[in-house]
C-alpha cells in the first residue's frame, strides 16, 4: 500500500490490508480498542489506530521487518517508527542543506550533458535523492564515532557521487571527457566512471572522518566483497575490535541486487567472525528496470531487495522523490546499525531518466514507462515547491543557488580547457607506507633466513598444548613430530615450513591472515592450526602468542563461496599491505568460481587504479587421478592474465621454497598478487622435507637445478611442480645418469638471465625439452612455449623446446582414474 513508486502506477491490491477483510465495516471506525502493542495511548478507536498504521506505513515509505526473529529488534523498530509515524522533524537549516544537495545533484548532470554531447557519464537523473541520502548518512555516521567510510558502486551516478560527496574537483572531471592528452593512458588506466577517490567527510560541528569511493570494474556488484574487506582491514590495524569506528556503505542496482550471486555471498558474511565489519548499508538506487529488462523478465521475487530476507535486519522502501522520508530511514537505518550491528537496506525508488546510458535509446522496449518519465519534474523541483509552500525558501534565495553551482562550473570547464592546466598527481596510497609495483628489476631482494635456534624454539612452542588439553590421539603423532623436528630429529615437512613462515612473520610484526574453505585443519588434514579438546570441544591455536608482542596470525575457515571470500582478501590487502593475506581455495578448480575477482582485480588492479596487492592465493593443482575437476587450479589460465609482471607465479617443490617464498612476499617492498600452485600428495610425500638448515640459509630459487648436481648430459628436462618427483624416480629406476631434470620454481616473472643461467653449466646443443602432466593445450607450456619454445637465448639458442607431457590436447584437465593420472 506504500506509495513508492514515483511514477504513481498502480499496484495489486492486497485484500487482507482492507478492514473488511475481518469483519469490520463503517460502523466500526469509531470503536475503541486496546492498543497495548502501540506506542503511546492505551486504547484507540479504529480510526485512529488505521489512521497511524497507514501514516507509518502506507506512505512514503514501507517497511518490511517482520521476517525477523527477535522480538527486541521488532519491538525496538516499531516504536521508532510508530512513534513517530515515522516522520522526521528537520529544521529549516536541514532542509536547505537537502535542496542545495539536490540542486548540485541536478545541475552537474545537467551541465555534463550540455557540455558535453554525446558522452557518457551514466546519469544520476530520477534518483538524484542519492545525493542527499549520502550526505546525511556520512553526517549521522560521523556523529556517532564512524571515523572510515569505505564505499562500493557501480557506474550509474557514480561520477555524481565523486562530485558531491567526495568532492572531487569539476576540472578533474572536466578533463576526463576532453581527454586532451590520451597518451598518458596508452595500455592503462580505466574509464572516468570506474576510478576511486578519497577524501575527507567534515561536519558542521567539525568532526572529520575519512572516506574512500573503490574503484569498480563492468562487472556489477562485485566490488562488494571488496569493499567490505577493505573496512575489515583498517578496522584490525586500528583497533577497532568493536567495529564501532568504520561504516561500508555499498550502492546496488535494483536488476543487479537480485540477479548476481555475489550480493548472496557478501550478506551471508556479514554475521561471520572473520568477516564482520560493524554492519553495512546497503542502498539500492532501485531504476524499476534493468538494461532494457523489466522487473517481472528479471527476477522471481516480488521486491528487488528480498534476497537480503536472509539476514535479521530491515529492508527499508522509500519513495526517492520524497527527500524528507529519505532522510528518516537514513536516520533510522544508521540508528539500527549502530545499535545492532547488522547490515540495514534502503531500496530507494526512483528511475532512470535516460536509457542504459545517454546515447542509448530506452522507448524502443519501453514506450510507455518513458513516456511517463518524459513527464516527470525532477525532485529538486518538486521538494522547492513543497518548502515554498511551507515558507521556508523563496523563488529568489533557490534561485541563488542555482547561480552560484552554474558559476562554480563555469570557471572549472575552463581552467580545465587552459593551456596552463596541470593534472593532480595519481599517487597510490601505499607509496606514501614504502610500499610499491611496478618492474621487479627495481624490487631489491631481502633476506628471508631465519636463525636456526629461533625456529628450534618456535617448532617446540607450537608442539605444546594448554595443560589439561586433550588433543585427538592422531594429533599427538603431529606434535610429537614437531619436537622431534625441533630437536634436529626429522626434516620439516611442508605444513611445519609454512607455520614457520607465518610466525616468524608475526614475530617480526607482520600480521598474518589466511582464510579459505577448512583452512585451519588444511582440506588435506595437514595444518591443524587450530586443536580441538577431544574431551570438550575446546580450541588451542597453535600459532597464537608463541612469541612475546607477535602481530596476530588469523586463520579463518571461510563459507563455501569463491568470489565472495577471495574478493573480501583481495580488499583486505590493499589496505594492509605490511601484512601477509592468503586465500587457499579447497580444491585448486575452486578458483574457477572467483575467476571475476581474479581477471578485474588481482590481475589488473594496479594498472588500472594503481592500487597495490601483495594477496597470496594458494590453489591445490596436481593430477592424482582426483577427476578433471580437482586435478587442475588451472595454471594456463593464470599465466596468461601475467604481463607487465602484474602476478607472480609459482609451483614450488620444497618446504624451504614455500618458506622463504612467503616470507620473501611479505618482506620485500614490492607488492604483487602471488599464485600458488601448492602440493597434495606433496604434503606428505617422503623426499618433500626440507633440512632445518636450507630455512636458516639460503633464499628462494626462481630455478632448482638438478638434484644430483651438475651432470653430463645429453638432455636437459624442464618442468614445475610435483612431476620432477616422478622424473626423478624414472631416472632412478632406468639409471639415466645423462638426464638433467631442473625445475622451473617462478613461471612468472621468469626474466631470461634467470633461465640462461640455469643451463650455463650443460654444453650448447644438449636438447632441452619441456615436461610437464598436464594436457599440452594446459599447464605452463602455453605460456613457456611461447616465450621460450622457439630458441633458447645466449649460448644454448640452438636448444630447443617442445612439450614432452606424453598427453594430447584436451578438453577436460584430467583422467578420471589415478592409473591413468600416473
Amino acid at each position: 500500500m506504500a506509495k513508492l513508486d514515483p511514477l504513481g502506477r498502480p499496484r495489486p491490491e492486497q485484500a487482507e490490508l482492507d478492514p473488511s477483510f475481518y469483519g469490520f465495516s463503517e460502523a466500526d471506525l469509531d470503536r475503541r480498542f486496546s492498543t497495548r502493542t502501540i506506542r503511546g495511548a492505551s486504547r484507540l478507536t479504529l480510526r485512529q489506530i488505521l489512521s497511524r498504521m497507514q501514516n507509518t506505513y502506507c506512505r512514503s515509505i514501507g517497511v518490511q521487518f517482520m521476517h525477523i526473529d527477535s522480538l527486541e529488534v521488532k519491538n525496538w523498530l516499531t516504536d521508532r517508527m510508530e512513534g513517530t509515524e515515522n516522520r522526521v522533524v528537520l529544521t529549516k537549516e536541514e532542509q536547505i542543506r537537502i535542496l542545495r544537495r539536490l540542486t548540485d545533484a541536478v545541475l552537474f548532470e545537467e551541465f555534463l550533458r550540455k557540455k558535453f554531447l554525446g558522452a557518457k557519464s551514466f546519469s544520476l537523473e530520477g534518483s538524484e535523492s542519492l545525493i542527499p541520502l549520502l550526505d546525511l548518512a556520512l553526517t549521522k555516521a560521523t556523529e556517532q564515532g564512524v571515523r572510515e567510510v569505505v564505499i562500493g558502486m557501480a557506474h550509474r551516478g557514480r561520477l555524481n557521487v565523486l562530485r558531491n560527496i567526495l568532492h572531487k574537483g569539476p576540472r578533474e572531471i572536466f578533463r576526463e571527457f576532453d581527454d586532451p592528452d590520451p597518451e598518458r593512458f596508452i595500455g592503462q588506466g580505466d574509464v572516468k566512471y570506474h576510478k576511486g577517490f578519497e577524501s575527507e567527510w567534515v561536519t558542521a560541528e567539525g568532526k572529520t572522518a575519512h572516506v574512500s569511493l573503490c574503484f569498480n570494474p563492468s562487472h556489477l556488484e562485485f566490488v562488494n566483497p571488496v569493499v567490505l574487506g577493505r573496512l575489515r582491514a583498517r578496522q584490525d590495524l586500528l583497533g577497532d575490535r568493536e567495529r564501532e569506528r568504520g561504516l561500508c556503505v555499498v550502492i546496488h542496482g535494483d536488476a543487479a541486487f537480485a540477479g548476481e550471486g555475489i550480493v548472496q555471498e557478501t550478506l551471508n558474511l556479514s554475521q561471520l567472525p572473520g568477516y564482520e565489519v560493524g554492519g553495512t548499508l546497503h542502498v539500492v538506487l532501485n531504476n524499476q528496470i534493468g538494461f532494457t529488462t523489466s522487473p517481472e523478465e528479471a527476477r522471481s521475487t516480488t521486491y528487488a531487495t528480498d534476497v537480503a530476507k536472509m539476514l535479521q535486519s530491515p529492508i527499508f522502501h522509500v519513495n526517492g522523490e520524497d527527500p524528507e522520508a529519505v532522510a528518516q530511514v537514513v536516520r533510522l537505518a544508521l540508528d539500527f546499525r549502530r545499535t545492532f550491528r547488522r547490515d540495514v537496506v534502503i531500496d530507494m525508488y526512483g528511475y532512470r531518466r535516460h536509457g542504459h546510458n545517454e546515447g542509448d535509446e530506452p522507448a524502443f522496449t519501453q514506450p510507455l514507462l518513458y513516456r511517463r518519465i518524459r513527464e516527470r519534474r525532477t525532485t529538486r523541483q518538486g521538494y522547492l515547491e513543497h518548502l515554498m509552500k511551507l515558507g521556508e525558501v523563496t523563488q529568489a534565495e533557490a534561485d541563488a543557488i542555482e547561480v552560484r553551482i552554474r558559476d562554480l562550473f563555469e570557471r572549472e570547464l575552463a581552467a580545465a580547457r587552459s593551456i596552463t592546466y596541470e593534472a593532480p598527481e595519481d599517487r597510490p596510497q601505499a607509496l606514501s607506507r614504502g610500499f610499491f609495483g611496478g618492474p621487479e628489476k627495481f624490487a631489491e631482494e631481502v633476506d628471508t633466513a631465519v636463525e636456526a635456534a629461533r625456529l628450534k624454539a618456535l617448532l617446540a612452542r607450537m608442539a605444546e598444548v594448554p595443560e589439561g588439553f586433550t588433543p585427538h590421539r592422531t594429533l599427538l603423532r603431529l606434535l610429537a613430530g614437531r619436537r622431534e623436528m625441533a630437536e634436529g630429529g626429522r626434516p620439516l615437512d611442508w605444513a611445519a615450513a609454512e607455520a614457520l613462515a607465518f610466525v616468524t612473520l608475526a614475530a617480526e610484526g607482520h600480521r598474518v591472515r589466511l582464510s579459505g574453505q577448512d583452512c585451519q585443519r588444511g582440506t588435506f588434514s595437514h595444518r591443524h592450526s587450530v586443536l580441538h579438546d577431544a574431551e570438550t570441544g575446546a580450541r588451542h591455536y597453535t600459532l597464537a602468542g608463541l612469541v612475546e608482542g607477535q602481530a596476530a596470525v588469523e586463520i579463518v575457515n571461510s563459507p563455501l563461496s569463491e568470489a565472495g571470500v577471495l574478493g573480501f582478501e583481495y580488499g583486505y590487502s590493499l589496505e594492509a599491505p605490511e601484512s601477509l593475506v592468503l586465500w587457499e581455495a579447497q580444491f585448486g578448480d575452486f578458483v574457477n568460481a572467483a575467476q571475476v575477482i581474479v581477471d578485474q582485480f588481482v590481475a589488473g588492479g594496479e594498472d588500472k587504479w594503481k592500487w597495490f596487492s601483495g594477496l597470496v592465493m594458494l590453489l591445490p593443482h596436481g593430477f592424482e587421478g582426483m577427476g578433471p575437476e580437482h586435478s587442475s587450479a588451472r595454471l594456463e589460465r593464470m599465466l596468461s592474465l601475467a604481463a607487465e609482471e602484474n602476478l607472480q607465479i609459482v609451483n614450488l617443490t620444497t618446504p624451504a621454497q614455500l618458506f622463504h617464498c612467503l616470507r620473501r612476499q611479505a618482506l620485500r617492498p614490492w607488492r604483487k598478487p602471488l599464485v600458488v600452485m601448492s602440493p597434495k600428495s606433496l604434503l606428505r610425500h617422503p623426499r618433500v622435507v626440507s633440512p632445518l638448515a636450507d630455512l636458516a640459509g639460503g633464499s628462494f630459487a626462481r630455478i632448482l637445478p638438478d638434484a644430483g648436481g651438475p651432470r653430463r648430459a645429453g638432455r636437459i628436462l624442464l618442468c614445475s611442480g610435483k612431476i620432477a618427483y616422478d622424473l626423478e624416480e624414472r631416472r632412478a629406476k632406468l639409471a639415466r645418469d645423462d638426464v638433467a631434470i631442473l625445475r622451473v620454481e617462478q613461471l612468472y616473472p621468469l626474466p631470461e638471465t634467470v633461465l640462461e643461467a640455469a643451463l650455463a653449466p650443460y654444453d650448447a646443443g644438449i636438447p632441452a625439452v619441456w615436461v610437464q602432466e598436464e594436457p599440452v593445450n594446459n599447464g605452463p607450456w602455453p605460456h613457456f612455449g611461447l616465450r621460450f619454445g622457439g630458441s633458447l637465448i645466449g649460448r644454448h639458442r640452438r636448444n630447443r623446446c617442445r612439450s614432452n607431457s606424453g598427453f594430447r590436447k584436451s578438453a577436460s584437465p584430467s583422467a578420471r582414474s589415478s592409473s591413468a593420472a600416473g
